[in-house]
């Protein structure tokens, strides 16, 4: 069983820091997500190594145990323990030597998933020796998909490829960038009978060059004619749903604020409940003035 370096993988060194491992796994998941190569197996085969990469390495407590232990990572602890035991009766018989105190770390490859082989009747570790073969659960999966935020402003479906198979998710209406939910049991299988294990899926949502989001709310900035601004009137804008038409007070001063309650984005898991819209003007001052109009605003300020 060949080594599989996880750091490799990722194309980070081993003493990358945690923003580091997460950056390189965002931007190569992002080049082979399934949903990007959507008949491309050698994409789909690379984006299920990400996954399981990036689970290891961007938990602190895999990531130490991978590190010591190697691709067996996930049975080191047996290991150690065992040659703890073997250790003891070795001394309590005077049976010691140097011949076998071999250290762990001098395993490696090939060897090292055959030592395992040896120890607990197959690769990678299934099961004990001098029993039964014990049932362990599945590795769960790390993936990330990508939403826009109009995606975002109502509760919908899709169907997300994972390690070759189509799950159909309900995507809630709210949920924040970076915010992972759990699918129980479609993570990697389980070994011996074992359960599987699960699917956490990181939502990342894009940027809309209209709105800037906080929360629930909305923030946009409308321009507004300095004619309307001081006379009064309507102005049509744009929201998630649809364009609207609001009144705009005579006199309004540039960078007054609006609120347009309940127009921001749904709460999440919250029935009929919505955050608020804000919008600021930002006062437009009319170019290329006839002589006219220059007359006008000559005779407005006094000067004429």
């Amino acid at each position: 069983m060949a080594f599989i370096d996880y750091y490799q993988t990722l194309g980070v060194a081993k003493n990358a820091s945690e923003k580091d491992i997460k950056n390189a796994y965002r931007k190569l998941a992002r080049k082979y997500h399934p949903d990007l190569n959507p008949n491309d197996t050698e994409a789909n085969k690379k984006f299920q190594q990400l996954n399981e990469a990036n689970e290891v390495l961007s938990d602190p407590e895999k990531r130490k145990k991978y590190d010591q232990y190697g691709e067996n990572w996930q049975r080191g602890e047996e290991y150690a323990e065992y040659e703890r035991q073997q250790n003891q009766n070795r001394q309590q018989h005077g049976a010691y030597t140097g011949s076998h105190a071999s250290s762990f770390e001098g395993f490696g490859g090939d060897d090292f998933s055959d030592f395992f082989q040896s120890m607990f009747g197959q690769k990678g570790g299934g099961g004990s020796a001098r029993g039964g073969q014990p049932k362990y659960r599945g590795q769960d999966y790390n993936a990330e998909l990508h939403l826009n935020l109009k995606d975002v402003a109502e509760t919908h479906k899709q169907t997300l490829t994972v390690n070759g198979k189509n799950i159909r998710l309900t995507i809630p209406a709210g949920v924040e960038n970076g915010q992972t939910i759990k699918i129980a049991g479609h993570g990697g299988p389980g070994v011996n009978g074992g359960p599987g294990g699960d699917l956490y899926i990181a939502f990342s949502i894009t940027d809309d060059p209209r709105f800037k989001r906080d929360g629930s709310d909305l923030y946009a900035t409308v321009k507004l004619d300095l004619y309307t601004a001081v006379l009064g009137g309507e102005v049509t804008i744009e929201t998630l749903n649809g364009k609207v038409k609001i009144k705009v007070k005579p006199e309004t001063q540039n960078g007054t604020r609006v609120k347009l309650k309940g127009k921001g984005l749904p709460l999440y898991k919250k029935e009929n409940q919505f955050g608020d819209f804000y919008i600021t003007y930002d006062i437009q001052i009319p170019v290329n003035l006839t002589e006219k109009q220059k007359k006008l605003f000559e005779e407005l300020s006094g000067g004429g």
